[in-house]
């Protein structure tokens, strides 16, 4: 048992008013003392305090109401900034967001593959290139939060001989150190479909849809897992990986992974096998007639593979929705929903609850965006533990 000193407090409780200043949107400081059960005299301290930081802004008086105008108290999107570092299996991708959560800025860099040799250096430009471009609004900038997939050494085996010999060195390297030293900002990480699920929970159906799996469509499928509002990472950081969810063929041989029949990279060797730009993955022109076969083909697999993942999930949590998104054409991907809706329908569901399939509102940028508001949850989000006296 530990106690709780004053500073702990009086951080928490400018928490919950910025928390609540951002769920309710502008309110005037009674309704501010209502909602979140401080006192008037508290909540303006606190509110005082936080104008004089920049963090608030004051709007236009409401006038018409009895008693005296009110002033309602908004955040300031300039307020503070966060820095999200994505490391994908494509592109390096840098965003700046505010302190609404929207995205300012972006910078990217594509490659075949994430070798060290490339991505490294051009993590330090992307950096250099975001403080450049904001200027003194860097100086406002609280984190930086760093997302790419656990163990990337180990997916270039999936990514053909060549890959695999320039990845093997991400093995000896500590990726979360290697962007500290490049910094004096305080650095987070988090597995890349867990900062994308982090990025819905926070900016999208989450807010609505308590109990849900999440789902990216990427190079390669991943997830995450929201429980009563909450992201579960499990003790290894694993929780929610269905890349690796198991699927049964007819024999030993067959048996085989998630991620090799539901991804994009299956319909990206296609492509490249055909003689096209495995990029047309990503764009709604992989909807023309000229790549019906290989689309239908690949949609068929998929769709069949994750119903089975869905519907165990289910059994297994209980969930209210199964939220899906991802970095492929937003068209395939709503015809992927639809192909795994149909495969549903050809499995029972007797006692357990079907989840809904719902899209994703995030996107493409649902990994940086998510790393990025990783600095800004540490910062400003409520944290029962800031209670707690901390040895110094």
């Amino acid at each position: 048992m530990r106690g709780s000193n004053h500073n702990g407090m009086r951080q928490f409780n400018e928490r919950i008013v910025l928390r609540a200043i951002r769920h309710a949107g502008a309110i005037p400081k009674a309704d501010l003392a209502r909602l979140t059960q401080l006192s008037t005299q508290t909540v303006s301290i606190i509110v005082n305090r936080l104008l004089d930081d920049g963090l608030l802004l004051k709007q236009e008086r409401i006038r018409g109401r009895i008693g005296q105008p009110s002033v309602p108290l908004s955040l300031n999107p300039n307020g503070a900034f966060s820095i999200g570092l994505q490391v994908g299996r494509r592109n390096l991708e840098v965003v700046v967001t505010d302190f609404l959560g929207q995205i300012q800025h972006t910078w990217q860099h594509h490659y075949p593959y994430p070798s060290p040799a490339e991505v490294i250096p051009k993590m330090a430009e992307g950096l250099a290139h975001m403080q450049q471009r904001m200027g003194t609004d860097w100086s406002r900038v609280v984190g930086i939060g760093l997302s790419a997939p656990l163990s990337l050494h180990a997916w270039g085996d999936l990514m053909g001989a060549q890959a695999s010999l320039a990845m093997a060195d991400w093995e000896t390297i500590d990726l979360l150190q290697t962007v500290q030293h490049m910094t004096p900002l305080p650095v987070e990480f988090a597995k890349d479909t867990t900062a994308a699920c982090v990025a819905e929970l926070v900016q999208g159906r989450g807010r609505d849809i308590p109990n849900f799996l999440y789902v990216f469509v990427g190079t390669f499928i991943g997830g995450g897992l929201v429980l009563d509002g909450h992201i579960v990472n499990g003790p290894r950081g694993n929780a929610g990986a269905i890349g690796s969810f198991p699927l049964s063929g007819s024999d030993q041989a067959s048996h085989t992974q998630l991620l090799a029949r539901a991804s994009g990279w299956q319909l990206e060797q296609d492509l490249i096998s055909a003689g096209l730009d495995p990029l047309l993955v990503a764009s709604d022109d992989i909807m023309h007639a000229d790549y019906d076969a290989m689309r239908a083909s690949w949609l068929t697999q998929a769709a069949q593979a994750l119903a089975v993942c869905v519907t165990s999930a289910s059994a297994l949590l209980d969930l209210d929705a199964v939220v899906v998104d991802g970095s492929i054409s937003p068209l395939l991907l709503n015809r992927l929903m639809a192909h795994t809706q149909s495969s549903m329908d050809g499995i029972r569901f007797d006692g357990i609850h079907r989840p809904q399939l719902v899209a994703g509102s995030v996107g493409a940028c649902a990994r940086a965006l998510g790393g990025s508001l990783l600095p800004l949850h540490a910062q400003f989000f409520p944290d029962k533990d800031i209670f707690l006296k901390q040895d110094l």
